[in-house]
């Protein structure tokens, strides 16, 4: 059985991850949990898989889970800071590691487990986002096994050749007879709304994705489409592609989760239902297909299928992602930080809807071209796009 770490235990991909496990109870071993602050939901993990570890990124949560795990008599060792943390990833302990933790705040760990040639279950697309050459460089050098689990990349790796599923981030897609990889995506709960109605869109509404259940900042970034502006970045990096080779599409069913179209004309789709259980049960299997809890598509009661080109005056974020994708890493990064920071501010009701799109333009333009030569360069790149971003809300007028 191989040792498994779930970084981001309590979220939706954490949830999903664990469910397969669950489905599959002899592929792996629980070695590691980790989360941010849910105290609750992380004790009762504990309590159904006995991890070897956990660990709480916030110091309450973790000294909190302490205290329970103690008075209930479980073996678990809390982990209780970064450093040990990533000490842990690079050790004999994990041999695969499921990277979920939402944001940039998944980047050092997963680096980590890369740089000691883990196998990564790929969920956190903010790691490509900000640090596509670095992470492919780093896969590369220490022969860490990539493997893409967003729907939509999850899609492309299937509908790609076996020789392109070897070459993860080094893929020769003329070369293989790849046309164009065709990202797909629903279009949010705000498809059909009348544009000049998206400043009196509240929260509530768009956390309410038509197609999937998430967590609120990943519905957020659909309702925007900067979900897959990112997830355009990270095709970019997990596939080699060009600008000419990739491409978006919305369609609102989500049960084509991506395509690829070959230069011979055909297209290879892969479809299922709106259940991240089916690509997470896809890579945790590696060689076999293993049972996923999810249902199967039911082609009797689907519905038709409809596609359109995205329209930037509805989706400014996809554009602004798209343009930041062929500027560089400090471009992506800064999108990336200035993004999360909007998100959240809309999410506590301090901006409008509309406004997460200008302020992260707003900081675009600020931020300066520079050469990313380190993780630590990143960083500093982050922090100051959030500080930008958060002085931009202060002031009284975004607009």
């Amino acid at each position: 059985m191989k040792k498994l770490a779930v970084l981001g235990a309590t979220g939706s991909i954490g949830a999903s991850t664990l469910s397969v496990c669950r489905a599959n109870p002899g592929l792996y071993q629980i070695s590691l949990l980790a989360a941010a602050s849910s105290v609750d939901k992380m004790f009762a993990l504990c309590r159904e898989f006995s991890p070897d570890y956990v660990s709480m990124s916030d110091p309450l949560a973790s000294a909190a889970l302490s205290s329970r795990l103690q008075q209930a008599k479980l073996a678990c060792i809390v982990v209780d800071n970064e450093e040990q943390l990533l000490q842990l990833l690079a050790s004999s302990e994990v041999d695969s590691v499921m990277a979920a933790i939402v944001g940039g705040a998944g980047l050092t760990t997963t680096l980590a487990a890369v740089n000691a040639g883990k196998e990564i279950f790929l969920a956190n697309k903010e790691s490509l986002v900000m640090s596509g050459a670095l992470l492919m460089d780093a896969a590369a050098k220490s022969g860490s096994k990539l493997w893409p689990v967003d729907s939509e990349h999850n899609a492309i790796y299937q509908a790609l050749s076996a020789k392109l599923q070897d070459s993860i981030g080094e893929c020769d897609l003329e070369g293989e007879g790849v046309a164009k990889i065709l990202l797909t995506g629903s279009g949010g709960p705000f498809l059909n709304t009348a544009l000049d109605s998206f400043a009196g869109i509240t929260p509530a509404q768009a956390v309410k994705h038509p197609n999937w259940s998430m967590g609120q900042k990943i519905s957020i970034d659909s309702a925007t489409m900067m979900n897959k502006g990112l997830e355009y970045i990270e095709a970019r990096w997990l596939f080699n592609a060009s600008k000419e080779q990739l491409q978006v599409i919305i369609h609102p069913q989500s049960v084509i989760h991506s395509m690829v179209q070959y230069k011979d004309g055909s297209v290879i789709a892969q479809m299922g239902n709106p259940d991240m259980r089916i690509p997470i049960a896809h890579v945790m299997g590696g060689a076999q297909r293993i049972e996923s809890g999810a249902g199967c598509l039911d082609f009797f009661s689907s519905p038709d299928f409809s596609f359109s080109e995205p329209d930037y005056q509805r989706y400014p974020c996809l554009k602004l992602a798209i343009d930041a994708c062929y500027q560089g890493q400090h471009a992506t990064t800064t999108l990336n930080a200035a993004n999360e920071i909007a998100v959240e501010a809309f999410l506590n009701n301090k901006i409008k809807f509309p406004q997460i799109a200008q302020l992260v333009e707003r900081v675009l333009n600020n931020s300066s071209a520079v050469q990313v030569d380190s993780i630590s360069h990143l960083l500093e790149i982050d922090k100051q796009a959030r500080q930008s971003a958060l002085q931009l809300i202060n002031r009284e007028n975004l607009c």
